[in-house]
């Protein structure tokens, strides 16, 4: 077995959902739990209401376009070569621009994330639409949902 990982362009285990599509490139697996790494491809309907994590950072790195994160009170756009560092217990959201599209890298630390997408491909149609076990799901992998996405300052 080998003790590295070689996760070539355009693989990874992949969720493809209606806002991105999401590569997991490092796994939990992969690190004994210090991190996982992750390529999202950011849809222009991608966005995601605000947020916490009172355990796990979050940081990221934009690859193409731009996104906007909406961090202590106020938006920031964030273009190519930007990275954003997110630690625990700081509230965020994140939208894209009107019409447009991007790509970041994300990185969970300590991981955990790669697993929540996993159940979340694995659930019924019925198990989705259940906003109470949503919650327990999302409060087990620590997200905790603050309300939807902020309107602009």
């Amino acid at each position: 077995m080998s003790r590295y990982t070689l996760v070539p362009a355009g693989q990874g285990t992949n969720y493809a959902w209606a806002n991105d599509h999401t590569f997991v490139k490092v796994s939990s697996a992969d690190t004994g739990g210090a991190f996982t790494l992750m390529e999202d491809n950011l849809k222009t309907e991608f966005s995601l209401g605000l947020h916490e994590h009172r355990e796990h950072a979050e940081t990221f790195y934009i690859l193409a376009g731009e996104v906007m994160f909406y961090i202590e009170g106020k938006w920031l756009m964030a273009n190519v070569g930007t990275t954003i560092h997110i630690p625990p217990r700081i509230p965020h959201a994140v939208k894209m621009p009107a019409g447009k599209t991007g790509k970041m890298l994300m990185i969970f630390q300590p991981s955990g994330f790669d697993k929540y997408l996993a159940e979340l491909k694995a659930m019924t149609p019925a198990m989705l639409a259940d906003a109470a076990h949503q919650k327990r799901l999302a409060e087990q992998y620590d997200i905790h949902n603050l309300g939807g996405v902020p309107g602009e300052n």
